[in-house]
């Protein structure tokens, strides 16, 4: 057909059952992951005390554990923070201790680990509260923008092409999810921001890929629904590419030179943005075929007496 000449000759569709079934898998690794190990929440909801300590020489994390254990601090969770010599302490609240004296104590435990005095940098206190009210406000964000994108897709959109839009986009937002859960990654008000534009960025380059697999049932009146698929794909590749990769180069920036306030932020970008690609090529496409999207279904319904209107 004259299109192909012009286009790229992907076959996209060949490799639509492979597709799937790494989709499956790392969905089912996922769910797996969320359902049995969850989110490594951040203090932002869970609540309790954030303590940053810098050393004056590489901390080693197993002496800053074993020095915060035989204090009775044996449930806090210690990382390095941005560099070794940086540590950051999180401990959940404290029954007969406010914040300042918990971490007051905690800083005395470990200010003289290395026998050089160390330096409190910052310290910061969320109530369990505050804690619990971010977790359902922050749930409640995603939810209320999953049900608006579905509005918004439904009307938009055939069914089939629809549904395709929604199981991208379900696709997406689970793999994200999952990838922070397998990781161990601290899963924080700024991931949860991210996660956000990932439902964003996967639903507007579902929207391109369908836009122009909708214009091509109108104007390729030979082939099958694969074949304009393809087409679709093809038509739209360079422009998929050049967009994602642009994207990646900055959340790359960000990741390496951004520090760690915004590790987090950038990875749940980069693992979306990577997925939300690859589910616009193969989840997205592969669920309306295997609905049966037809020319039929996209064509424009004929008015009522259309043909008689060149008559006499």
């Amino acid at each position: 057909m004259e299109i192909f000449a012009r286009l790229p000759r992907i076959d996209f569709v060949r490799w639509r059952k492979p597709a799937v079934v790494l989709s499956v898998v790392l969905l089912l690794v996922s769910l797996g992951s969320l359902l049995t190990r969850g989110l490594n929440l951040g203090i932002d909801f869970t609540g309790g005390t954030l303590i940053e300590i810098g050393y004056p020489q590489p901390a080693e994390l197993a002496q800053v554990r074993q020095r915060l254990a035989e204090a009775g601090f044996d449930d806090a969770v210690v990382q390095h923070f941005g560099t070794s010599r940086d540590v950051l302490v999180r401990v959940a609240p404290r029954e007969g201790l406010s914040n300042a004296q918990l971490s007051e104590r905690i800083f005395a435990v470990l200010r003289d680990l290395q026998g050089e005095p160390a330096e409190l940098r910052r310290v910061e206190f969320v109530g369990p509260q505050v804690g619990e009210e971010l977790t359902e406000q922050g749930g409640l964000a995603l939810l209320y923008a999953l049900i608006g994108i579905l509005i918004y897709v439904w009307l938009r959109f055939e069914q089939r092409l629809a549904v395709g839009s929604i199981a991208a986009l379900v696709h997406d937002v689970i793999i994200t999810l999952g990838f922070f859960s397998v990781t161990g990654m601290e899963f924080d008000l700024t991931v949860l921001a991210a996660v956000l534009a990932v439902i964003g960025y996967s639903l507007n380059d579902t929207i391109v890929v369908f836009d122009r697999v909708r214009e091509n049932f109108r104007k390729m009146r030979k082939g099958g629904p694969e074949e304009v698929v393809n087409a679709s794909l093809n038509q739209t590749l360079a422009r998929t590419l050049m967009t994602s990769l642009t994207t990646l180069l900055v959340l790359i920036a960000l990741f390496v030179f951004g520090g760690e306030l915004i590790h987090g932020f950038a990875t749940a970008l980069i693992v979306g943005v990577v997925v939300g690609t690859y589910s616009s090529i193969y989840v997205a496409s592969s669920a309306a075929l295997a609905l049966g999207i037809s020319r039929e279904d996209l064509m424009p319904p004929e008015k009522e007496g259309a043909d008689l209107d060149g008559q006499p």
